[in-house]
């Protein structure tokens, strides 16, 4: 699951990026109205929490050019302002939810999945590669009969990886949908996850799921 968050407030952003990757949500974070539409409209997301007072503009009018463009993403906006009217703005504009500042991240947290809950019209699909079971819901994943835990960045790159299984994965994909715009580009991290991967997935005795492919990236498959 992939959030958007555009906060202007630096320590804000990152407490509550914090507080969202903590739960196994993957967190992209923009501070200006510009890119928070931008990144809204170029790249997919289950859920955006959307300030309202933005340096460069206000969430009002990102929120309304979202909806003008057709896109349904769930929507939370938060501000300092606790007045009826501006609500009543703010659900008017498409939005649908709100919470007032100071927030409570285990509230936003909650409120972010609800509306996820609610926007999905059916559970995700458990995923099946070779013999290994995936559950996007739960976070449960199982290589026969036997359950493997995950941190929740592990777990988001390994359902990457099985979202695109017997494809070659490259590194900028991996970091794009994991990391978003917040990632170093020349950062080795994927590399460092895809062993962490391996070391849980690839044990002696079972059949190697992730291959590096060379000069292409990863590919997580049962037939290679």
């Amino acid at each position: 699951m992939k959030v958007l968050l555009v906060e202007d407030d630096q320590t804000l952003a990152r407490n509550l990026h914090t507080a969202l990757e903590h739960v196994g949500f993957a967190v992209d974070t923009a501070h200006t109205a510009v890119d928070g539409l931008f990144q809204a409209t170029e790249y997919g997301y289950d859920c955006i929490v959307l300030d309202i007072m933005l340096p460069d503009g206000n969430g009002f009018d990102v929120c309304a050019q979202l909806r003008k463009r057709k896109n349904k993403t769930p929507i939370v906006m938060m501000t300092v302002r606790d007045g009826i009217e501006d609500r009543v703005r703010g659900l008017d504009t498409g939005a649908d939810d709100y919470v007032s500042k100071p927030v409570d991240s285990r509230e936003l947290v909650a409120r972010v999945r609800a509306l996820i809950r609610r926007n999905s019209k059916e559970p995700l699909p458990i995923l099946r590669v070779g013999d290994i079971t995936i559950n996007p819901q739960t976070h449960r994943v199982v290589r026969k009969h036997v359950p493997i835990t995950f941190s929740a960045k592990e777990f988001a790159v390994l359902e990457f990886l099985a979202r695109h299984s017997d494809e070659v994965v490259s590194r900028a994909m991996i970091m794009e949908h994991v990391w978003g715009s917040d990632f170093e580009t020349f950062s080795n991290v994927v590399d460092v996850y895809i062993r962490n991967l391996r070391r849980k997935i690839d044990v002696q005795g079972k059949k190697r799921m992730i291959h590096t492919i060379r000069g292409g990236g990863y590919s997580f498959s049962d037939t290679r």
